[in-house]
């Protein structure tokens, strides 16, 4: 009988640290990453003519090249590919495959810990599924959230994504100075519970949650002030930095 006891005791504690110990690498979330062509742009010097938000990456909030031996082949995603030139673009190098390699050796190795994104095709196709799904361009201009000369107020952008998505987005602006008079629309992340529901981006983050998960070619962007007017710049938008 004490034998018995033993065991389920056993058991008992072996079960519970499963549930208190966790890889370094398991995320909890998914950050589905919006970018604006025309802002991203005037960082990096390229020509898109492209007047709608475009998909950078989909990102767990833990963990970064997570399996250097699972190498990227765009052989795998032959049928997305159509779907990816258009909505997910290397904005830099348009024929290039350079930037989706890096997507999936930086964060799709991760994503893959899951059964429903264990594959490059899986993984990529998960993303451009949530894309479309949120058609976040079309919602943004249904209420008259749309590229043009005037200015909003952060409040209205977040507003109009809380509403109609019931959830907390990130939204990252350029600054083109310390003191700008105005702040750049860059991109935008609408998050994810492992289930695919949607989650606030702002809730409930770990230290670990809150570091920098994105990508280099964002280094210039930060999480837009409530104090600055916003300007959401239309692909004819000329380069912060000079015109050239």
């Amino acid at each position: 009988m004490r034998r018995y006891v033993l065991i389920l005791v056993c058991l008992a504690v072996a079960t519970s640290s499963a549930f208190v110990i966790s890889h370094p690498n398991t995320w909890t979330k998914l950050i589905l990453t919006h970018s604006w062509p025309s802002t991203f742009c005037s960082m990096e010097h390229c020509h898109p003519n492209i007047s709608y938000w475009t998909l950078h990456g989909l990102w767990p909030n833990k963990g970064q090249a997570c399996n250097s031996s699972w190498h990227f082949n765009s052989s795998e995603i032959e049928d997305l590919l159509p779907d990816m030139l258009k909505s997910w673009p290397d904005l830099k190098n348009p024929t290039s495959t350079t930037f989706w390699k890096h997507e999936w050796d930086k964060h799709g190795t991760c994503a893959a810990r899951v059964e429903s994104m264990n594959s490059q095709y899986k993984y990529f196709a998960k993303a451009l599924e949530l894309y479309h799904k949120l058609d976040l361009y079309s919602v943004l201009q249904k209420f008259d959230i749309i590229p043009s000369e005037k200015n909003y107020n952060l409040s209205q952008i977040e507003g109009v994504i809380e509403n109609f998505y019931g959830i907390k987005p990130k939204i990252q602006c350029l600054h083109p100075s310390k003191e700008p008079v105005t702040q750049i629309l860059g991109q935008i992340e609408i998050c994810f519970q492992p289930d695919f529901t949607p989650a606030d981006c702002t809730k409930e983050l770990s230290v670990e949650d809150k570091a920098t998960v994105g990508d280099v070619n964002a280094s210039e962007l930060s999480v837009c002030s409530h104090t600055v007017p916003v300007y959401y710049p239309p692909h004819t938008f000329m380069k912060y930095k000079g015109t050239n």
